[in-house]
């Protein structure tokens, strides 16, 4: 079957590999869709950074470089291995693409799975991924969609990472959030936080970006931080209260610094990107306004919870879709769009078979 393998920076190719065995307690997905996510942009840029460099196998996965690439993805389920129970061949279902060590207990009583030792995720650490024809996974990060179309289950990967988010950030229906950053993280935090009853503000200098979160109705403001003073502009619309919550989704310090001034004294900020770098902080400010600044990253126990918020229609993920290539277009039109065009596209999906 066709892949897309990573072997290093900049070096992504799509090859032929062999089929993957559907073993006991495993289901062989036929992937439909797969998106690309800013994480496989650090790895082609910066990395490898959760892929395990050649020569360095991963220490649950037992695999490294040269590895399948994508864990953003959709698909129908073509068989079930022995032991597993409450999924067939035909199923539609999505993957919750973590590499865990196999004692680490994935049930809701452990609200701390995703930040276990060795954690890693399928796509970057191994174990197949959603930029191939099929891909085969443990049971228990499988989950049925129903009648979800295959292209918008896709982003409930990314979408799953907005309400784990959310759910960090402690935000409640009726409070004012200020999300920095209009790119797919943020825009798909956004539509959580609608879905939940926020009231939701986002800055952003990209006026294609500005004018996504308008069309696609998941922001009530938006704030060009080159025209206006943020910070004041959530105050005026807060009754100079200033943001309740507000979440970090660009990896810039301006926008953490400006999170900083709009947040009310007692509120929360939560982090969502991934820094590839150390920021500064301003710590008097901290300190002086009594601010949360917290941490998250990727999801637990957030896939059903966030399913059914597509189910029920509360969140619309159609419109985030920019456009679908196949494999042999993944590095041209698919990810130097993506570096060099970032503005003009949301998420980009790749259909493997096509």
């Amino acid at each position: 079957m066709k892949a897309a393998r990573y072997f290093d920076r900049g070096d992504i190719r799509i090859e032929d590999i062999p089929e993957p065995t559907v073993r006991p307690g495993t289901v062989g997905i036929d992937v439909a869709y797969c998106g690309i996510c800013g994480t496989d942009l650090h790895e082609y840029l910066d990395g490898p950074i959760f892929v395990p460099p050649a020569g360095h196998p991963h220490p649950v996965s037992g695999e490294s470089a040269p590895v399948t690439l994508g864990h953003e993805m959709s698909g129908v389920v073509y068989a079930v291995g022995d032991g597993v129970e409450g999924l067939k061949p035909g199923d539609r279902v999505v993957v919750e693409p973590y590499i865990l060590r196999p004692d680490v207990d994935t049930s809701e009583n452990n609200p701390t799975y995703h930040i276990s030792p060795d954690m890693n995720f399928i796509g970057l650490g191994g174990r197949g991924g959603g930029l191939a024809e099929k891909v085969v996974v443990e049971r228990r990060w499988v989950h049925p969609v129903g009648d979800v179309p295959l292209d918008q289950a896709a982003l409930i990967e990314p979408l799953s990472v907005g309400y784990h988010a959310f759910q960090r950030s402690g935000a409640k229906a009726g409070d004012f959030a200020l999300v920095g950053g209009a790119g797919p993280i943020g825009l798909l935090t956004c539509a959580v936080l609608k879905a939940m009853g926020v009231e939701v503000a986002v800055t952003e200098l990209s006026p294609l970006r500005r004018q996504k979160a308008l069309d696609t109705k998941v922001a009530d403001h938006v704030i060009d931080p080159a025209a206006s003073d943020v910070a004041e502009e959530v105050r005026r619309l807060t009754g100079g209260k200033g943001a309740d919550v507000a979440f970090e989704a660009t990896s810039v310090n301006v926008v953490l610094d400006t999170l900083l001034d709009a947040v009310r004294p007692g509120g929360v900020i939560t982090v969502i990107s991934i820094w590839g770098k150390p920021a500064s902080l301003d710590m008097q400010k901290l300190v002086l306004k009594e601010v949360d600044l917290r941490g998250t990253i990727a999801y637990v126990n957030s896939h059903p919870q966030t399913i059914k918020l597509v189910q029920e229609g509360r969140i619309d993920l159609a419109p985030f879709i920019t456009k679908t290539i196949g494999l042999d277009d993944l590095v041209t039109e698919g990810f130097e769009t993506l570096i060099h065009h970032n503005e003009t596209a949301v998420k980009i999906l790749v259909d493997p078979h096509s």
